[in-house]
């Protein structure tokens, strides 16, 4: 015969009953349309945006890096983002985050249990008892009637988003990496070259003046000086090959290679830089760029932990159910039943003042997110301040070394015919000769550092891109490793 337990709560409703549950209903609505928390109207934390002083014409593609029309910067950066170890960690980090809001969402259903027991007691004539078998499962469930729950998942979901703009900061940053050691590289073997051609011709001046001094035509010293400007060149090309091996093991490295690979690389080759980009408005910089969003997302969700805690000051209701088989025998276990139902209401009444020290604390920590969104939106507008600034002046800085450039070549080519005809001191050429090789190098260094502020322009003015990676991608990888 089965044996129900009395239920904790008559499920018979009778009018007078049914009163109150619509006057509870309606004080639950009251409580929850005026004392629930309200969500801040969050915005740029600067009173008035200001438009940049400098503007350009040309677009940025959304890879940015294509502007310089390089094919192996292409595929190196390309390759980089499947590649790069640091940038699958922060991925894996944006997968773990969304199982934590998977995890946070699981607290809005009801949670289930099941239990299994079975004993034996001896000796059975000394004891009541023998043998005992039960099964059972326990049910819970929390009605979220001021949104704490759901405060508490959205939270988690702008620190997901923020993960994932995390990731996508990496691999813009990734990909401003790879393409300033790309032409850093560059810069480096155009440096190699020139300086191998110096040698070339300082080895040829040296023949020449020591035929010279036979003739008693030049001095000893200045063999020496000569002598001295050689070694002087082939200490800097020890220092370029130097440089040529060193960049070549960072970029291997940030395309997830071991260094003692190396990379296949072409002829040396500076690029031509393009026009200047439209900057475009600074609110869309605001939308635009990865860092800023999650900057953003952290600041959303600081608000969200604000007013979950505000939530948690305010009663709880729980809905919970047990059922249970149970049986001295297993044979009749399915006999004999019982259930109960339960509600509870748990209302905060003293703690000692940790709720309120937690609203303080979130509170505190929403502001402080806010002040760092604000001043990260001000470093990323002087960010494209500073490259606009240094972009139009090393434009001009690049045509005033051109300028010497050709002054140096068109003096020492007058010097070497007046040395020639003996009207000028061999002095005369020798410092004219070493300030044209100097200008030579220095040339190729400020292109370099041309292309690497126009790197960080396109840096600072880029949204996120695709990287080629997705969430299916990833769990069919898994599969496939599960399969193995």
């Amino acid at each position: 015969m089965r044996k129900k337990s009395k239920v904790r709560g008559d499920l018979k409703v009778d009018p007078g009953r049914s009163l109150w549950i619509v006057l509870l209903l309606s004080l639950v609505g009251l409580l929850y349309f005026n004392c629930s928390p309200k969500y801040s109207n969050i915005s740029v934390p600067i009173d008035e945006l200001q438009e940049f002083t400098v503007e350009g014409d040309s677009v940025i593609p959304d890879k940015w890096w294509e502007a310089f029309q390089d094919e192996s910067l292409n595929r190196l950066i390309d390759s980089a983002m499947q590649s790069n170890m640091n940038l699958a960690a922060t991925w894996q980090q944006f997968l773990a985050s969304r199982a934590s809001v998977r995890s946070q969402r699981s607290n809005k259903w009801p949670s289930i249990e099941a239990s299994a027991q079975t004993a034996r007691t001896l000796p059975e004539p000394d004891f009541v008892g023998g043998e005992n078998t039960q099964l059972g499962f326990l049910s819970s469930y929390e009605l979220d009637l001021w949104g704490r729950i759901g405060t508490a998942v959205n939270a988690e979901k702008f620190r997901s988003e923020a993960s994932y703009f995390d990731y996508q900061t990496l691999a813009l940053s990734l990909s401003a990496e790879i393409a300033t050691a790309w032409y850093q590289l560059q810069a480096a073997k155009k440096q190699l070259q020139i300086t191998e051609n110096q040698i070339k011709t300082n080895e040829a001046i040296i023949k020449l003046i020591r035929s010279r001094f036979v003739g008693g035509q030049i001095r000893a010293v200045d063999i020496l000086r000569q002598a001295q400007l050689l070694e002087s060149t082939r200490e800097q090309k020890i220092i370029f090959e130097t440089n040529v091996r060193l960049l070549e093991n960072q970029l291997a490295v940030l395309l997830g290679k071991q260094p003692q690979e190396g990379i296949v690389t072409e002829e040396a080759s500076m690029p031509a830089v393009p026009k200047l980009p439209d900057t475009g408005l600074p609110l869309d910089l605001v939308r635009r760029r990865p860092d800023l969003k999650q900057s953003f997302a952290l600041l959303l969700a600081a608000d969200r932990d604000m007013a979950s805690a505000v939530q948690s000051k305010y009663p709880r209701i729980t809905l919970s159910g047990r059922g249970q088989l149970r049986s001295n025998n297993f044979d009749n276990l399915f006999d004999n039943w019982a259930y109960s139902l339960a509600g509870n209401i748990l209302a905060p009444l003293f703690y000692g003042g940790r709720l309120n020290a937690e609203v303080d604390r979130t509170t505190a920590i929403k502001q402080q997110r806010l002040y760092q969104y604000g001043q990260a939106t001000l470093v990323a507008f002087r960010e494209v301040e500073d490259a606009l600034v240094q972009d139009v002046k090393q434009t001009e800085r690049l045509e005033n070394i051109s300028r010497q450039l050709e002054l140096a070549e068109k003096s020492n080519k007058q010097l070497r015919v007046e040395f020639l005809n003996g009207f000028s001191p061999y002095l005369d050429v020798l410092l004219g000769l070493d300030q044209e090789q100097q200008l030579r190098r220095d040339y190729v260094a400020a292109q370099l550092q041309y292309v690497q502020i126009r790197i960080a322009l396109y840096r600072a003015l880029a949204g996120g891109f695709d990287t080629g990676r997705r969430i299916e991608d990833q769990k069919s990888k898994l599969d496939e490793l599960y399969e193995q």
